[in-house]
């Protein structure tokens, strides 16, 4: 219906998050935020389903099509600023939920990788090649490259899948590390290609944190290893200790608020029994006595949070928990 959109409605309703948003709309779209991200979950919803069952009643023309189309897109934005249709708008409004530059962004140069305007969170980017949505954008390519060869049997939709994912990863390799003076070299959550540098981490999904998650790198890759370390500091300015938790925050969210998200993805990534269980412990501990895993919930107050009820973050603490009991260790 709309491959840059981020959010639709269930039926044709005209519905909008803001209807003066200068951006091409239709009746489909509740919001038209382009998040990189939004298209690797859907490309990964359907690569889980099939591996998981050998189904492949869902691969029929129409998902090649929009498989293809994915493609085309992500191709596109490689070039953002010479061949991207794509601009978004909106008055009145926080800076985070607007593009600047008359709704273009700021200016990047070409590095291989695809350009995004918004964050996992809906924030817009600071440098908009955001690092850990083209890590899973990377993985997306290999994964739809299997459903290609396997299931449609196309060998030049593969080779084009396989030459992205090669820019990508080059890209990401030659202007999305940083060598930093403490830490060593780690990734850097976002750049323009013109040696800027977002250095931080957000606790949304892809962030820093999930990059073994996303099975772009090993729990003891180095530069992961590195980095993880700088996240987990004082030194990311999203990062918070409080009387009660410390862990990773977000723009999204005021300042001292850590995010449940955060902490479930630190322990699934954990590389010790040890620290799975401590993230196991503080989740738990601070769910302000709901039951539900929230957004954020501020470091000296549990019972001060925001989203009373979030699935993603509720599902993501399950699978932690899942995880760690098929380890034996729960």
């Amino acid at each position: 219906m709309d491959i840059y959109a981020n959010a639709f409605n269930e039926t044709a309703n005209g519905w909008h998050w803001d209807a003066n948003d200068e951006t091409e709309m239709s009746p489909w779209v509740w919001e038209r935020k382009f998040e990189l991200d939004s298209l690797c979950f859907s490309m990964k919803l359907a690569y889980t389903y099939w591996r998981e069952t050998e189904l492949t009643d869902i691969f029929d023309e129409r998902f090649k099509k929009v498989m293809g189309n994915v493609l085309d897109l992500w191709e596109t934005e490689q070039c953002h600023t010479e061949q991207s249709p794509y601009r978004f708008m909106r008055r009145n409004c926080p800076a985070h939920d607007t593009l600047r530059n008359k709704g273009l962004g700021m200016p990047v140069n070409y590095t291989g990788m695809i350009w995004s305007g918004f964050r996992p969170s809906d924030d817009a980017c600071d440098f908009h090649y955001n690092i850990p949505a083209n890590m899973f954008a990377a993985v997306t390519l290999r994964q739809m490259g299997e459903i290609a060869k396997w299931v449609f049997r196309d060998e030049q939709l593969v080779s084009r899948m396989s030459r992205l994912e090669e820019e990508i990863r080059h890209g990401i390799s030659l202007y999305g590390t940083y060598r930093h003076t403490e830490y060593g070299q780690i990734y850097a959550y976002e750049t323009d290609g013109y040696g800027n540098f977002c250095l931080m981490d957000d606790a949304g999904t892809p962030g820093l944190m999930s990059i073994p998650y996303m099975e772009y790198a090993s729990i003891e890759d180095i530069v992961y290893q590195n980095t993880r370390r700088f996240i987990l500091s004082k030194e990311n300015p999203f990062y918070y200790e409080g009387q009660v938790a410390k862990g990773i925050g977000s723009p999204h969210t005021p300042p001292g608020y850590i995010w449940h998200m955060a902490l479930s993805m630190q322990g699934l990534t954990a590389d010790n029994d040890e620290e799975m269980l401590a993230m196991i412990e503080l989740l738990e501990k601070t769910d302000a006595g709901t039951g539900y895993m929230h957004e954020g919930f501020h470091a000296d107050d549990p019972n001060t949070f925001t989203r009373p009820w979030f699935a993603w973050s509720n599902s993501l603490f399950s699978q932690l928990v899942y995880k760690a009991m098929k380890k034996g260790i729960l």
